[in-house]
């Protein structure tokens, strides 16, 4: 397939092309090479705003082309995209809020009513019984399977959703 020359990407139109109104097509590409640009930081806000309503409002090729006459027709290639590593399976796990969040509350709501129970404790008001453990163990345990569960679905082992 033989592609046709963009007058808007090689950045001249000839002086014998007729005058007809850019098409969206055109402005994209022109949009998009300004992008590019000023994402190279060749252009500034304010000079890429100016740029990028004049390819909008533009009502020729010419128009179009004097946009971006200035700029090379194609922008530097970018370096190669970095990819970060792979962050360990198990601090990614820590860090899920589905699991931040609960064992927040746990440890919170455990740490009030150990407290509530060391005061009474202190002052005589209570025998000593430490009633805080019927909340502190059970919702523990929950805590502890809902997290097992969490680490099989992040290793992949389990979980119908994933997909």
């Amino acid at each position: 397939m033989k592609r046709e020359a963009d007058p808007v990407r090689e950045g001249h139109v000839s002086e014998d092309a007729p005058e007809t109104g850019p098409g969206d097509p055109e402005r994209d590409r022109a949009a998009r090479l300004l992008q590019d640009h000023f994402a190279q930081g060749r252009l500034g806000g304010g000079e890429f705003s100016s740029r990028l309503e004049r390819v909008y409002k533009a009502v020729s090729l010419r128009d179009l082309e004097a946009a971006v006459a200035d700029l090379p027709s194609s922008p530097a290639p970018e370096p190669a995209a970095r990819t970060a590593p792979p962050a360990p399976e198990g601090p990614t796990l820590l860090r899920d809020p589905a699991l931040l969040i609960p064992w927040g509350l746990w440890l919170g709501v455990n740490t009030l009513c150990f407290t509530i129970w060391l005061i009474l404790y202190l002052t005589g008001q209570s025998s000593g019984y430490p009633w805080f453990l019927w909340v502190l163990g059970p919702w523990g345990i929950v805590m502890v399977f809902i997290t097992l569960g969490l680490a099989a679905v992040h290793r992949g082992g389990g979980g119908a959703g994933r997909g």
